[in-house]
């Protein structure tokens, strides 16, 4: 097998938007602080240019639509990746079965919080207030 032909051009611009997804979406843990958060306060700061009041509201929607982004792009790495026809995808379709998935994503998660099945509280050692 060469190696050339094993990885081409296509397949690594797919694996990078899918790994740029994956960093940007709800599935990765540790992303929030590092992009999540700075991109959503940073739509929250533009936004509020216009009134001073949509800094918070803003910025949710930024969070929110942040995470979706992520998922749109793993999906369309994803598809893009596995698809070994070189018909065109419908973007259209992808965006609206990207927003409908995260957004599922995102009801099931509240149901599993307000049913108590998942615990999204800091962990004891970081709302300790003894130091020593």
């Amino acid at each position: 097998m060469n190696f050339t032909n094993f990885i081409t051009l296509e397949k690594l611009k797919n694996s990078l938007i899918f790994i740029i997804g994956f960093l940007l979406s709800p599935l990765c843990w540790w992303n929030d602080l590092i992009f999540n958060l700075p991109i959503a306060y940073g739509f929250g700061k533009f936004i509020s240019i216009f009134s001073s009041e949509l800094l918070i509201p803003a910025s949710i929607i930024g969070y929110w639509l942040s995470n979706i982004i992520g998922i749109i792009l793993m999906q369309l790495g994803t598809v893009n990746l596995i698809n070994k026809s070189d018909e065109k995808q419908n973007l259209a379709k992808n965006i609206w079965m990207g927003v409908g998935t995260s957004t599922a994503f995102t009801f099931l998660m509240v149901i599993l919080w307000q049913n108590n099945l998942l615990d999204f509280s800091l962990p004891s050692f970081l709302t300790s207030t003894n130091v020593f």
